[in-house]
């Protein structure tokens, strides 16, 4: 992520921002008023950029929200921990406004680990022409797969989010761009589309301090949203596909040149590309109420023949959430109170393929299960106990080394 120096060294000049903006809203809460979330029928993964709880000024075109998470984890590797920590992961702010008919900004900034970390997500304009045709420009949420875009802590039962989403793909992975999406429905379908250029990888995907093909290096370089490394574009695609009853699935893709691949009009190598191609779905089984959303990934980089086996020109990935209500009735002043267990499956292989000399299969791999039990007082509100048990294989497919983790936290918009 990108971290600007003024708030990162003066960080009490956000501190009084932050409070003042706290005051004014408690001074005037007779004229402060709480924006739901769309749960519309209509509602697909791409809205989930404005499909979140604002609080809203009345008489004012500004729209102000966010969410908290904090967590304590235990981990121990083969037997041995390092005992138990606590973690302030993350405050994102949201701050939205209408300028005009038919024009609207959205900005999201995040804050990890204490401001160690300090970006801009999301920081877009919307141009509305038609529901099926609107503009957006600025810095934008490449819309690869279902998380990337609907990534909030309060929306999910897990306090870490997908293997695929942080260690396949870089989780929250946004850049500076332009491009188009709309929707439309008839009946019970829903069709939803996004088209994007942007800015996007560099020679960082191979060249790493995890010393494999790593998508998620990319995110450290913050030149991203002032040029482009290759001199090309970053193509992001996805159609969206929801029937009111089933459920939505997406299809989505993002591909271009990484490398520098000449400078001053000097070839420097060959055009190198990344392609990301994913799939993505979730329903509602109304019988039960359970809950499934899943993803899956498959990624090919031009690694040059340079390099060594170490490093993977095909990744695969997937993780799966199945989540089961198990009560649901008013506790203390909560009306809605759910308790929920819920299960994630995660599965993440860097380099697909056997080594040239012995033509045994390549390792790199991991599998993990997350048990967990949730409370939400409300659907805003979730309180999470994980335990979280992971396999991860060495390039060599060494035996593998066993994590268990203990991981109890909550995530809260306010």
């Amino acid at each position: 992520m990108r971290t600007y120096t003024f708030l990162k060294t003066k960080p009490f000049l956000l501190g009084l921002l932050l409070c003042a903006i706290g005051g004014t809203i408690n001074a005037q809460e007779k004229i402060v008023t709480r924006v739901p979330a769309d749960t519309s029928k209509t509602s697909l993964n791409m809205d989930a950029v404005y499909n979140r709880p604002f609080l809203a000024l009345k008489n004012t075109p500004v729209a102000l929200g966010g969410y908290l998470e904090a967590n304590s984890i235990y981990s121990s590797e083969d037997g041995v921990s390092e005992g138990l920590s606590f973690q302030a992961r993350r405050l994102t702010i949201f701050m939205s406004a209408t300028i005009s008919k038919r024009i609207k900004f959205l900005s999201e900034i995040e804050f990890e680990d204490g401001t160690k970390e300090i970006g801009i997500e999301f920081a877009a304009i919307d141009v509305a022409f038609y529901p099926a045709l609107n503009f957006r420009g600025g810095i934008i949420m490449n819309p690869i797969g279902g998380f990337n875009q609907n990534h909030d802590g309060p929306k999910w039962e897990f306090v870490e989010r997908p293997d695929v989403a942080v260690n396949l793909l870089p989780a929250t992975w946004s850049n500076a761009g332009f491009g188009l999406y709309g929707k439309t429905h008839k009946d019970n379908w829903i069709f939803g589309y996004e088209v994007y250029l942007t800015n996007g990888f560099d020679n960082s995907i191979i060249d790493n301090e995890e010393n494999k093909t790593f998508l998620p290096a990319a995110k450290e370089n913050e030149d991203r949203f002032e040029e482009s490394n290759s001199g090309k574009a970053l193509f992001t695609g996805k159609i969206a596909i929801k029937n009111r009853k089933l459920g939505e699935i997406g299809f989505s893709y993002m591909g271009g040149v990484y490398n520098k691949f000449e400078e001053e009009g000097l070839t420097l190598d060959k055009k190198r590309r990344v392609d990301v191609f994913a799939i993505d779905f979730k329903t509602t089984i109304k019988k039960t109420g359970s809950y499934i959303v899943g993803e899956a990934v498959l990624i090919k980089v031009d690694v040059p023949d340079t390099f060594t086996q170490q490093y993977g020109t095909k990744q695969v990935g997937a993780f799966i959430d199945v989540v089961q209500p198990i009560l649901k009735r008013k506790v203390l002043d909560w009306d809605n109170a759910t308790l929920n267990l819920a299960a994630r499956f995660d599965y993440v292989d860097w380099n697909v393929g056997t080594f040239n000399e012995t033509q045994t299969d390549i390792g790199d791999n991991l599998w993990a299960i997350t048990p967990a039990i949730s409370f939400r007082p409300s659907a805003q509100t979730v309180f999470r106990l994980n335990y979280r048990y992971q396999w991860q294989k060495d390039i060599l497919n060494n035996s593998a080394a066993k994590t268990a983790t203990w991981l109890f936290g909550f995530s809260t918009y306010f």
